[in-house]
């Protein structure tokens, strides 16, 4: 069973709250991969990371970099585990049928879109039938959380 923790951004995009969560996960010695929606994301956030905090960083890489099984985060657009991640990061409507296969999930999900909301939804129902355990995060105000239950 993975631990999957829904991320409802309402005041910040995911290149604000993105780095903060991976900074995290690498902190605790963990890998992770995050599927996007479409390669110019990954490209688009690959290079988001490199400068989004001038006194941190993040190792990562793309397939344009290489390397996959030696970068720490893995930004993608396909399906894959190329680095040996334990925790999967799923954004802009990116799906995976990989997730029984990771120790924790997050989805990230504009909760200003009502697509992308009505999605989420369906996914948090997928999630909950197939047994998974389930948390919720909305976001109060830029740098701000509340788990809802």
């Amino acid at each position: 069973m993975t631990e999957i923790a829904f991320y409802h951004l309402q005041h910040s995009p995911l290149e604000k709250v993105l780095p903060r969560l991976l900074e995290k996960t690498l902190a605790a010695g963990h890998r992770a991969v995050v599927i996007l929606g479409a390669p110019e994301r990954v490209e688009a956030l690959n290079a988001a990371l490199w400068s989004y905090d001038q006194d941190s960083w993040i190792p990562h890489g793309s397939a344009a970099d290489g390397n996959a099984a030696d970068q720490p985060v893995w930004l993608t657009q396909a399906d894959e585990n190329p680095n040996g991640a334990r925790y999967l990061f799923l954004a802009d409507g990116a799906a995976s049928a990989r997730i029984a296969e990771f120790e924790r999930c997050f989805e990230l999900f504009d909760g200003n879109d009502p697509d992308a909301v009505a999605a989420a939804r369906a996914r948090w129902k997928a999630y909950q039938d197939a047994g998974h355990a389930l948390a919720y995060w909305q976001q109060t105000a830029p740098g701000g959380w509340t788990k809802k239950d």
